[in-house]
């Protein structure tokens, strides 16, 4: 019989007290490390804690008001002080509350369907105050077209940027 067909506690019994002892470190920094492997939030590249748990409660009110149309929610959700700058140096695509309320409430009405999914990469609390989700979405929407809606879609990374309101949060930049 070849020794790879030896029982394993015959196997075990062979080795030298300096293998048996490596054996051992190693299974218990196996145990060691599962048991201090980090938990994620489900679904997520996030970890498992009470302030991660609430942005995400925060971010996924965002995501249903936005499915739902809920201009209100939306609008509610946002900073007075939300502003963004299309990420780049071009003025004319910049986007401040008052636009975004605009847009909520024109344009972004005449959709017919909504479909928009996260998944949550990161969050970061800054010392600032600021709290930066990153994430990367699937967006589908369906717009009146010539004769028929017609279904547009986009996958993309981005980051919402919160601040801290009383025991929420509001969207200053992001949407």
């Amino acid at each position: 019989m070849t020794r790879t067909c030896l029982p394993l506690a015959r196997r075990l019994g062979s080795l030298t007290p300096l293998t048996a002892v490596t054996l051992a470190a190693l299974v218990a920094l196996v145990a060691l490390t599962s048991a201090c492997a980090k938990t994620y939030i489900p679904n997520t590249d996030v970890e498992d804690t009470g302030a991660n748990r609430s942005v995400i409660e925060f971010c996924e009110t965002y995501r249903h008001a936005l499915e739902d149309k809920n201009v209100g929610q939306l609008v509610k959700l946002m900073s007075p002080g939300y502003f963004e700058d299309g990420g780049n140096t071009k003025p004319e695509d910049d986007a401040d509350y008052d636009a975004i309320r605009g847009f909520l409430t024109g344009d972004f009405l005449k959709t017919t369907g909504i479909r928009y999914e996260i998944r949550y990469r990161r969050i970061t609390f800054t010392e600032k105050n600021h709290v930066y989700i990153d994430y990367t979405y699937a967006a589908a929407w369906k717009l009146p077209g010539a004769k028929t809606d017609e279904w547009h879609h986009s996958v993309a990374d981005n980051r919402l940027d919160l601040v801290r309101d009383a025991d929420s949060f509001k969207i200053v930049a992001g949407m």
